[in-house]
């Protein structure tokens, strides 16, 4: 079976890869971390980065299933 992942990225994140956001489609589930690794081969995951499935915030290691979208945050900061 395959899955269908939107994969979207916001602020500095949309801004350093290039892109806001992408279809990608993987033959096995995957935790968001592992969706970050194979849509950004070569590029590690930045630090204290923040992640959704859906719109809800969750942990690296979540599994992502069909049609999912995830979504990737850069560390939010104020002052």
């Amino acid at each position: 079976m395959i899955m269908s992942i939107k994969v979207r990225y916001f602020a500095s994140l949309k801004e350093s890869l290039g892109r806001s956001e992408e279809e990608q489609a993987f033959g096995q589930p995957l935790t968001v971390r592992e969706v970050w690794q194979r849509a950004n081969a070569g590029k590690p995951l930045p630090p204290h980065i923040l992640a959704a499935v859906n719109m809800d915030y969750v942990d690296l290691d979540s599994t992502v299933q069909d049609n999912d979208e995830v979504a990737f945050f850069p560390p939010v900061t104020g002052g």
